[in-house]
């Protein structure tokens, strides 16, 4: 079974089960549980991914690392003139996050 989240930090945190009103917490759950996100929550991750300096495919909460690879895909993005790297849920979710012109959205994963 894969876990909820993991500790990123060499120091004390507080236990992961004290986090379960949180919403990163409570969306992980959801994915584990393979259970069908809203748009909102698809936007969301998205948001909160491509918004942390410590991880790419992941959300940090309290020194606790929420990884959400397995429903993210890599897209490249071309605005401006220059071409940038996202990690989003879908298309969709990395359009609502972006500002600007978007030229070209390319999956990179195909």
């Amino acid at each position: 079974m894969d876990t909820i989240a993991f500790k990123f930090v060499n120091w004390d945190i507080p236990e992961l089960e004290s986090l379960k009103g949180c919403k990163v917490y409570n969306l992980r759950i959801k994915v584990l549980n393979n259970e069908k996100l809203t748009r909102e929550e698809k936007n969301w991750i998205t948001n909160e991914i491509n918004h942390n300096s410590y991880f790419r495919t992941a959300i940090p909460l309290q020194g606790w690392c929420f990884d959400f690879s397995s429903v993210l895909r890599l897209y490249l993005v071309r605005q401006y003139g220059r071409w940038y790297e996202y990690y989003a849920t879908d298309k969709t979710a990395l359009r609502n996050m972006l500002y600007g012109r978007i030229e070209r959205i390319i999956d990179a994963e195909q």
